[in-house]
């Protein structure tokens, strides 16, 4: 059986990861569409840079939880019939022992060369503006999909949708496209679906079935009936 997970804030919440999508959602006074847009960098780098500084910096104080280390447990047991899509850039399910997990929304460790494109895993501050190691052009920037771009991965995506027996949505709101389609897609393909979330999401009634508790309880429960 082959399995597509698509992982939302939800799983990293339990973790200790701020969603940004609840309460009201601002960090010292922005809205955080302001610092995750193109045009946001544009004017205000240096805020942006700091936005995504202390983020990268504050990953070292949080541990994959239950749910990413059941994921990882499951593709110990099934390999290449696991993939997870998802729309975290933190790197929790790596951390959990996972390996074919597809960022679409890209990841807080690395940085996107502007001057050559190149990609470099990176750690440490931007808002110094360092050196590309590859072209020595200081114009790196977070390499993380911002509101207006393109998602990640989107044709590797649609092939695992497209052979999947199972579509399961873990911690998702359902309310950001085109991740919140991805059910559609699964199901035109023939994929039987669950979502698994804390509460009732924007596409709960398209799945076939929905259960509701947190994904540290929830996903390793599953992954044990997976594998029996």
């Amino acid at each position: 059986m082959r399995i597509a997970v698509l992982t939302g804030a939800g799983i990293s919440a339990e973790s200790g990861v701020p969603t940004f999508r609840d309460a009201d959602g601002l960090w010292e006074g922005h809205r955080v569409e302001d610092v995750a847009t193109p045009e946001a960098y544009a004017t205000q780098p240096d805020v942006v840079h700091r936005f995504y500084d202390e983020r990268r910096a504050a990953l070292v104080n949080v541990e994959p939880n239950p749910a990413h280390v059941a994921l990882a447990r499951l593709e110990d047991a099934i390999g290449e019939d696991l993939t997870i899509v998802t729309q975290n850039i933190d790197d929790l399910h790596e951390r959990a022992g996972s390996t074919r997990v597809l960022h679409m929304h890209g990841e807080l460790n690395s940085a996107l060369c502007r001057f050559c494109e190149a990609r470099v895993r990176w750690t440490g501050p931007l808002a110094d503006l360092p050196p590309c190691p590859n072209c020595g052009v200081p114009e790196l920037r977070p390499d993380v999909v911002w509101f207006g771009e393109v998602p990640y991965h989107l044709p590797e995506i649609e092939v695992v949708l497209a052979k999947a027996d199972l579509f399961v949505s873990v911690g998702t709101s359902g309310a950001v496209y085109p991740a919140a389609g991805f059910v559609q897609v699964a199901r035109m393909y023939g994929a039987r679906t669950l979502e698994l979330n804390l509460l009732t999401s924007d596409v709960s009634d398209l799945f076939l079935e929905s259960r509701l508790g947190r994904a540290g309880e929830l996903v390793p429960a599953w992954v044990d009936e997976v594998l029996g």
